[in-house]
């Protein structure tokens, strides 16, 4: 079998000036699938299903913005000389901590709004951002995107991964290790484990599940990040999503650890809704 395949074609439909890409669409099926998990949590919260519908509407356009304005913060001496590519965000060019910041502040101040308790819309949207983040992966293989170093066809064949991901693994003529795979599976692991734990054992206080998804992915974003050669750099030597998975893992461990030894955090077990508990 020959080893020169063709990319998978980035474009899921075109059709005259309008075209679809692969990255789109699966960005597209994660926020649908985070927003019924969103809805059906939250009604075993009694929170009604409109919160979430109208949340989405304002966090996600501001997520995206955020991504992208972190993206290209970070890469402004390449802006700065091709400024009519700032908006292109459909070449590419997004950062998922940007998203992530952005979704936050978007719903400390939604819920301020209608008298939400913060934690507890933290504690039912961190979950649904794992699995999203799991799943944005796979456009960033298609994309050829969040790549490792250089290896061998041989390397990649003998950790048994498929060929059709092998030959994704081609860029710019070299194989690279699929560090896209590696933060997907750890992203997607975390989303079932939290989802199991939460529903069939009392551990949590509210708002340590959002911790837990602060220290889970920042310790994988870490290690991960480490064996990117496409990072975000402070400088040659500081990758900017290290140092922000570190100070994230930091501050949730903090937080976690104040919150307890105040003793004013109430138990809770996400299975049972706020109105089997009045």
């Amino acid at each position: 079998m020959s080893n020169n395949v063709a990319a998978i074609d980035p474009l899921a439909l075109k059709w005259g000036p309008f075209s679809v890409h692969w990255y789109g669409v699966i960005i597209g099926a994660a926020v649908l699938i985070a927003l019924w998990l969103c809805v059906k949590e939250g009604q075993r919260q009694g929170l009604d299903e409109d919160y979430f519908y109208s949340f989405l509407l304002w966090a996600l356009p501001v997520a995206i913005i955020c991504a992208r304005a972190y993206y290209v913060a970070f890469q402004w001496p390449y802006y700065a000389a091709h400024p009519g590519e700032i908006i292109a965000i459909w070449a590419g060019g997004i950062a998922i901590y940007g998203g992530i910041i952005g979704g936050a502040i978007v719903l400390y101040f939604y819920c301020q709004r209608y008298h939400l308790p913060v934690w507890l819309m933290l504690d039912i949207v961190a979950p649904t951002v794992l699995l999203g983040q799991g799943m944005g992966r796979w456009g960033n293989f298609i994309n050829q995107e969040a790549f490792g170093k250089v290896t061998t066809r041989a390397t990649l064949v003998a950790a048994h991964l498929p060929n059709w991901l092998i030959n994704q693994m081609k860029i710019g003529g070299y194989y690279r290790v699929p560090t896209f795979l590696y933060e997907s599976l750890w992203d997607l692991s975390g989303f079932i484990l939290v989802m199991l734990l939460r529903h069939r054992f009392h551990l949590f206080k509210r708002g340590e599940i959002a911790l837990s998804y602060l220290i889970w992915y920042g310790c994988g974003r870490f290690v991960i990040e480490g064996m990117r050669t496409d990072s975000l750099m402070i400088g040659s030597t500081i990758r900017v999503s290290q140092l922000l998975s570190l100070i994230l893992v930091v501050v949730a461990l903090v937080v976690w650890v104040v919150r307890r030894r105040r003793g004013h955090i109430s138990w809770y077990d996400l299975a049972t809704s706020r109105k089997e508990k009045k």
